[in-house]
């Protein structure tokens, strides 16, 4: 049952990298690297931001759940 646990992380990470990155690849597609980046360092919130700390966040959740697999198998 712990091992479903372990990747109900690491799925989420993955999903969570997947999204951002689509979303990010269509925005440079769309407006071109050069505004993508004014978008990232521009002070309002924007979507590219928030790809950003989504992809942060998939990475972030993901290391949670190789943590865990660890910490299970010395156990």
């Amino acid at each position: 049952m712990e091992s479903i646990h372990n990747n109900w992380f690491a799925a989420i990470g993955t999903l969570f990298l997947i999204i951002s990155s689509i979303v990010i690849v269509r925005q440079i597609i769309i407006w071109g690297p050069e505004f993508v980046l004014v978008f990232v360092i521009n002070s309002e919130i924007t979507n590219e931001k928030v790809s950003l700390f989504m992809a942060i966040f998939g990475v972030w959740m993901i290391l949670i759940g190789l943590k865990h697999k660890n910490k299970i198998n010395l156990e």
